[in-house]
């Protein structure tokens, strides 16, 4: 390892490169999701059909999704983000409606019978008992996006696979390892923090963990 020692600011802003991309990808997509899923999830057909239309976007190759976008974005981070947050809807949207398809209905029917108006039986009762629905959903499609992010180096969006795409260009072993190690440990961070989260809120729900 001599290469890393004296690259550590290329590194760290890979690094950070790759943590933009994430978030903001998943941050837009878990916005545009909670409007879906909270609308569908009680409607069977639409909901079914919203995850049928995302089935078939996250099946898109990443690559050739990323490519579809560079004639109206160009190149870099916003077909990147673009391509990103079309791939997390998919999970999000399902998650989410499990979660609000999981109320019980004299829970409900408790709030109604309590006069619990429709904005306020939302805040105070259904998203928390769907919160940790929610969160699995951010889980998934955090761990799924930051694998996915390292094509996006492929467009110029930067991030840790650009520097795995510059140790396979330049036959250098030692920069697809550290792009490779430090992506699958930035996947399993996301995944030990949200999990913990998710098996908290779970056990404070009364749900099993």
């Amino acid at each position: 390892m001599k290469w890393l020692p004296r690259h550590l600011d290329d590194v760290g802003e890979a690094l950070l490169q790759h943590l933009y991309l994430v978030v903001v990808s998943v941050g837009i997509a878990l916005a545009i999701s909670l409007v879906i899923g909270i609308w569908t999830a009680h409607r069977p057909k639409t909901f079914n059909a919203a995850l049928m239309i995302t089935g078939v976007l996250f099946a898109i190759p990443s690559l050739a999704l990323f490519a579809l976008f560079i004639p109206v974005l160009g190149i870099g981070a916003a077909p990147a983000i673009t391509g990103l947050s079309l791939y997390s809807l998919m999970i999000l949207i399902r998650n989410i409606g499990l979660g609000f398809q999981s109320i019980p209905a004299d829970v409900m029917e408790a709030a109604h019978g309590m006069g619990y108006g429709s904005f306020r039986r939302l805040w105070e009762v259904e998203l928390p008992i769907a919160l940790p629905f929610i969160v699995g959903g951010i889980r998934i499609a955090t761990v799924t996006v930051i694998g996915i992010a390292t094509v996006a180096a492929y467009i110029n969006a930067g991030g840790l696979g650009a520097i795995i795409f510059q140790g396979i260009d330049q036959r250098f072993p030692e920069k697809i390892i550290v792009g490779g190690l430090l992506t699958s440990a930035l996947a399993l961070s996301a995944d030990y923090a949200l999990s913990a989260l998710e098996t908290r809120l779970r056990r404070r729900s009364g749900r099993p963990a």
